[in-house]
């Protein structure tokens, strides 16, 4: 036992120093930029609409709003959900950009040819490419494109509404319900200003490709030119989406996004008084979220943050990161305010796989949270050899005895 203590108990101390329950990585410093006070962020403009919001898309915070849950008709906002649900078989494999697809009387009939309602001008029994009718139906807003899209994804536009629902349900969308897919008026069929933007989010960044066709202005179907009646798209080049609603229930209504920078904002405006009214309430939203607040990259995805002790592994160390960038969104003037933890086991065995989460990084603001991020190995780590393995259990045994659980405090 005296050899012990002579020899390997100062070997281990050594070993064990940086190991904490709490940990800080490192953040890049801002650019240098002269020492001018801030202003302080003014409130939201009041702009017309019965409900909206307006989302930071890298977080996915809400940044402000006014009766953002409220149960609303989204009349054509509804297409977002059938682009969102189309776009998600198509990545399946269950239907394909190039099927064609058949044109059917209830499509015609419902969707233009028997009615007054947006039309991509299809033509009754003929067959269309699917990637077309989904132009149409995202760019013109055709109701016959989307109810032809539907048919041909679930056999019915009934069971396609089960699968608009059960996306819905997987995106967190809690306060919507779908019951056809061109947001025709219908009983129960409803959803929010919040939801539309989580909706929005998740379209943008999981098929990014199919979002960019809402950024079309104009496109040409069996002779006729079709323009986009999201006119923002024509006032601000920074403007790429998404999409314009109406109907005498619902009032006018428009989901936008547009990006400078690193930053991207989401604004959604239901119920405004005119289709003037609501491409200027989402274009104030826009111009607010960009002045007043601003998008910082904390840390890169390719970077280890921490590279804590592991235990009984081929290598000593484990590289922990992040799968993505991450990214926060703060008023300006605010950056300084934020505080980064990590928050890694005390005693790390091998194996580890890469991804594997391991730890959390904490953003916070204020004592307020901002993201949670996971911590991940960056690399595999196996098991070490047997006598590598033996001899860390040795000094496990210290490890366990000694209780090293220091935290270091949050940085900047």
């Amino acid at each position: 036992m005296n050899f012990f203590r002579r020899t390997l108990l100062p070997f281990a101390a050594v070993l064990l120093v940086g190991v904490a329950v709490a940990q800080t990585p490192p953040r890049p410093s801002p650019v240098p930029r002269p020492v001018v006070p801030d202003a302080p962020v003014p409130p939201p403009p009041d702009v017309d609409g019965k409900s909206w919001v307006l989302m930071d898309y890298a977080t996915g915070q809400i940044l402000a709003s006014k009766e953002p849950d409220v149960r609303v008709e989204p009349a054509s906002i509804t297409k977002i959900m059938t682009d969102y649900v189309v776009s998600a078989e198509v990545a399946n494999g269950k239907v394909h950009m190039t099927d064609p697809v058949t044109v059917s009387e209830n499509a015609w009939r419902s969707g233009g040819g028997g009615t007054d309602g947006s039309t991509s001008f299809l033509k009754l029994n003929s067959q269309v490419p699917l990637q077309d009718l989904l132009k149409g139906m995202i760019i013109q807003s055709g109701n016959d494109a989307a109810i032809a899209l539907a048919e041909h994804t679930a056999g019915s536009e009934s069971a396609f509404a089960g699968l608009m629902n059960a996306y819905a349900k997987q995106l967190g969308m809690v306060n919507s319900n779908f019951e056809n897919a061109s947001g025709y008026p219908i009983a129960n069929h409803y959803t929010t200003a919040h939801d539309i933007a989580i909706l929005s989010r998740a379209l943008i960044h999981d098929f990014p490709d199919d979002y960019a066709i809402s950024a079309i202005k104009q496109f040409e179907w069996n002779g006729i030119k079709q323009g986009n009646r999201n006119t923002l798209l024509w006032r601000d080049p920074s403007v790429d989406g998404i999409k314009t609603g109406h109907t005498a229930a619902a009032g006018y209504c428009l989901a936008a996004s547009a990006k400078q920078g690193e930053s991207r904002m989401i604004a959604i405006v239901m119920g405004a008084s005119s289709e003037k009214a609501r491409a200027d309430s989402a274009m104030a939203l826009l111009s607010y979220g960009f002045r007043f607040y601003e998008t910082h990259k904390l840390y890169d995805a390719s970077k280890p943050l921490a590279t804590p002790r592991l235990w009984k592994g081929e290598t000593n160390q484990l590289p922990l990161g992040v799968a993505d960038n991450v990214l926060v969104t703060v008023k300006r003037g605010e950056y300084d305010q934020l505080k980064a933890t990590m928050d890694i086991p005390a005693t790390l065995i091998a194996p580890f796989k890469k991804g594997q989460q391991v730890g959390t990084l904490r953003i916070t603001l204020a004592g307020q949270p901002v993201q949670s991020v996971p911590l991940i190995a960056m690399n595999d780590a196996p098991q070490g050899g047997f006598f590598s393995r033996l001899w860390d259990s040795i000094l496990l045994w210290f490890h366990s005895s000694k209780g090293n659980t220091e935290q270091a405090p949050g940085a900047k």
